[in-house]
């Protein structure tokens, strides 16, 4: 990377770190929660990390560039509405940049613009040259349009006498006079084209991976898998947000880190670290769940039927339920993991079928010629290895 990289990296790391430190005390001062301010490390800051590494070994990636920029963007709109809070609501309103801060609340409205793109440049941070560029153009024509609206509301905080914000440091209109229907549908239909847009781009992976071989559909792979766990998790923390029971509330908090997988997953996928370990890893998810899910099942079952319908005591129910339980992962697990494995990760079915196929026939072989040349086509479909040597004993 070369200075003119180095220089904007260095711009956006500070910045994001400063950002970060300055969020607590700023949470503190207008009276918010200190906690939901630290909690936003553990979130953004995969994005700053990934976005890091690939912006520093692939520096012409854009990728790796709007990464970096999800951070400071969102923790710049939060640090200023907390600024805007401690000075307007709180009774400081000569405090220095206060009018600034009110126009700078709402810089989180970029997101949703800005995470699409990467879907859109995914791998090579490029621009596509085919027929959907005229997508791209629709989007930034859309985007500028929503980013120019919400900048005109935002930009009378330096021109009324008197500033009048929201518990959250947004600038509260003066009047809705002028407002009509009409002025109300436009950001609609902004937004909807912004959204087909978003949702053109991910037709168009799911049309390259149809046709993707080798490690372009590995990469895919890898994008598809985040994603998946970043839509689960943002899905669960969402409808769980609302309940009262602790373990449905750690449950929801958990599976919000499910965002984090979009960032690693694209950083795997782009730097090409482990990139075929994707099918291993979407084997265990997906038979670690299914033997989770099946496991809690019997439990639930097993203490219904101990504790309601046979005569024993609730203690006894549960030891027992337990006891059956910890004897039937072994065999659950084996079962779930060889479903998987036939139907998402072929290459590991396909080479133990091969094996067990050669260890059959090995039983009724009485010819070492033939045992040899089996021996030798098996390992070189399992394990294609460059060379092969078998040594036999004399």
């Amino acid at each position: 990377m070369g200075r003119r990289g180095a220089l904007p990296l260095a711009v956006l790391s500070v910045s994001t770190v400063v950002l970060f430190a300055v969020a607590p005390p700023l949470a503190s001062l207008s009276h918010q929660s200190v906690s939901d301010a630290l909690i936003q490390i553990p979130y953004l800051g995969p994005f700053s990390l990934v976005g890091f590494v690939i912006a520093k070994r692939q520096p012409r990636n854009l990728i790796g560039w709007i990464m970096l920029m999800v951070p400071p963007v969102y923790l710049l709109g939060g640090d200023s509405g907390a600024y805007a809070v401690y000075a307007f609501r709180l009774g400081h309103p000569d405090l220095p940049l206060g009018r600034l801060a009110v126009s700078l609340t709402q810089t989180w409205f970029i997101l949703p613009l800005l995470l699409p793109v990467p879907i859109l440049l995914f791998p090579d941070g490029q621009l596509p040259h085919d027929k959907w560029r005229w997508t791209v153009r629709a989007y930034v024509a859309a985007g500028a349009l929503l980013l120019i609206g919400v900048g005109v509301k935002d930009v009378t905080a330096f021109t009324v006498t008197h500033v009048k914000i929201d518990q959250y440091g947004e600038l509260v209109s003066i009047s809705q006079n002028g407002s009509n229907g009409f002025s109300k549908a436009v950001p609609v239909v902004l937004f909807l084209v912004c959204f087909s847009c978003g949702l053109s781009w991910v037709v168009r992976q799911l049309l390259i991976f149809r046709r993707a071989t080798g490690e372009r559909r590995q990469q895919l792979k890898w994008l598809m898998a985040g994603a998946a766990v970043g839509i689960i998790g943002f899905t669960v923390s969402i409808t769980t947000s609302n309940s009262h029971s602790l373990a449905i509330e750690v449950v929801g908090a958990a599976a919000t880190f499910g965002v984090d997988a979009v960032p690693v997953s694209m950083g795997v996928a782009i730097l090409r670290y482990r990139l075929y370990d994707i099918d291993r890893v979407i084997s265990r998810t997906l038979s670690y769940a299914g033997i989770t899910a099946l496991l809690a099942a019997c439990y639930i079952g097993i203490v219904a039927l101990t504790t309601r319908a046979l005569p024993l005591s609730s203690p006894v129910g549960v030891a027992l339920s337990t006891l059956a339980v910890a004897g039937l992962f072994t065999p659950v697990r084996r079962r779930v993991q060889h479903g998987v494995d036939r139907k998402f990760n072929r290459a590991k079915y396909d080479a133990q079928a091969t094996v067990a196929r050669f260890s059959s026939g090995l039983r009724d072989a009485v010819d070492i010629d033939l045992v040899q040349g089996d021996l030798v086509a098996t390992v070189r479909r399992v394990v294609e290895p460059s060379t092969i040597s078998v040594w036999l004993a004399p």
